[in-house]
């Protein structure tokens, strides 16, 4: 009874949740159709988006569920971690390397919470061309990317936090705004 004390609680559905946020990040619309860069930095920042809107909604729902996201989380970093080294970075580099992408964590969050809060796509599209299309602006795949995201936001929004922890999120088709009116 006591060694149950010190076992590590599993973590699938948290587990479970970080494959759905990786596998929408990784929907190929986002590269071909919205023309999100597709380099390990483009990649990055559309999972970066959608933790950013899964965190963003799951924030003021009470203690289970900021340990449930917290857990989630650390397994984004931990597969950061673990992709770095898998790409041949040294041992010594790959903590620095992560605590640059935890900065880069931060500051998008900063940015696109504060756009998604006051559902600002013009707000948003600059701040996805400052952080995504850094290398060659994209004004309209930008603000296509943003209605994107707020519809996400208002999909996310309108989810139980306890659906959004048993791995049913709906998110919006992608494909649906690839082609949307600017």
């Amino acid at each position: 009874m006591l060694f149950g004390l010190f076992r590590r609680r599993s973590r699938d559905a948290e587990h479970k949740v970080y494959c759905e946020i990786v596998a929408q990040a990784r929907q190929p619309v986002f590269y071909s159709g919205l023309l999100v860069p597709d380099t390990v930095d483009g990649r990055f920042d559309m999972i970066v988006v959608h933790a950013v809107l899964y965190f963003r909604r799951m924030r003021g729902e009470g203690a289970n569920v900021a340990e449930f996201a917290q857990n989630v989380f650390d397994l984004f970093f931990q597969d950061m971690d673990a992709s770095l080294r898998e790409m041949g970075v040294s041992d010594t580099r790959v903590p620095k390397k992560v605590k640059v992408m935890g900065e880069a964590f931060y500051g998008r969050a900063d940015a696109y919470i504060s756009a998604i809060d006051s559902d600002n796509v013009a707000e948003l599209a600059d701040a996805i061309g400052r952080n995504i299309f850094t290398d060659d602006a994209q004004p309209i795949a930008q603000k296509r990317l943003a209605a994107y995201i707020l519809e996400a936001a208002r999909l996310l929004n309108d989810q139980s936090a306890q659906d959004l922890m048993r791995t049913n999120i709906r998110w919006p088709d992608p494909n649906a705004f690839k082609t949307l009116p600017v």
